[in-house]
């Protein structure tokens, strides 16, 4: 039996699977992860620092013309659609096999393909807020405003409600990540180099045998795998479902 026909075979047996996906999901709609040494390059040419350093708390709070320069930049797509890998996820979920979408991803695809069940670990660009009163403001706002976007209502900051490095997670959506994955039968992990925590320290939080990993490379749990595919997430998922 080859690999596609032995994960189809896992889904058949399945009745409660969750799929843990990472920026490898949408770089298949063209958002590049900018993580890749081309990414970092790039970065560092243009703003003197690397995306970690400028995505960070500390920088947003002293450097917030700066972050926003680069976040409207590199950080927002409005024209990604949702590819293979975010409709077969809502095709599982209608016919009722998955149960949660657990994404590190921002760009909000997985409800644009039809996806119910999504917790967000690192936010989304489709929220943001002011942080001196907390009125809520939509993505056009921010695309809308020049340089650094400020509240309506108090003239406060507006902030992307993403979780920003050495910020920590929303403890409820992790809470309900882990009690979604607890109780899968199958994890399907794709798109994610696993090396990003407390993140990746989610699989530890699974207790089935039906782990899989769906990544163009190889990761910290390729050992603890059931199955492994070295291919593109939107490929093999579609191929799975259908689409």
């Amino acid at each position: 039996m080859n690999k596609p026909e032995l994960l189809k075979e896992m889904l058949k047996k399945s009745r409660y699977v969750v799929f843990f996906g990472g920026a490898g999901v949408s770089t298949e709609s063209g958002i590049p992860d900018f993580r890749s040494e081309d990414g970092i390059y790039k970065t560092r040419l243009k703003y003197g620092h690397p995306p970690e350093i400028i995505l960070s708390h500390t920088f947003f709070m002293s450097n917030p013309g700066v972050f926003y320069d680069f976040y409207r930049s590199n950080m927002i797509f409005v024209n990604a659609k949702p590819n293979k890998a975010h409709l077969a996820l809502s095709k599982l979920e209608n016919e009722g096999k998955l149960k949660a979408v657990i994404t590190q991803n921002i760009d909000g695809l997985h409800q644009l393909a039809g996806s119910k069940e999504v917790l967000e670990l690192h936010g989304s660009v489709h929220r943001n807020y002011c942080m001196k009163c907390r009125k809520s403001y939509d993505l056009d706002y921010i695309l809308d405003s020049t340089d650094i976007p400020k509240c309506t209502h108090c003239g406060g900051i507006i902030r992307p409600d993403v979780t920003l490095y050495e910020e920590s997670l929303d403890m409820q959506v992790l809470s309900k990540a882990m009690e979604h994955i607890h109780k899968a039968d199958m994890l399907i992990v794709g798109g994610t180099s696993l090396a990003v925590y407390p993140a990746a320290g989610l699989i530890d939080y699974y207790n089935g045998d039906r782990l899989v990993l769906i990544n163009k490379s190889e990761t910290p749990y390729d050992s603890f795998a059931n199955l492994i595919i070295h291919d593109f997430v939107g490929k093999v998922m579609g191929d799975l479902a259908g689409c």
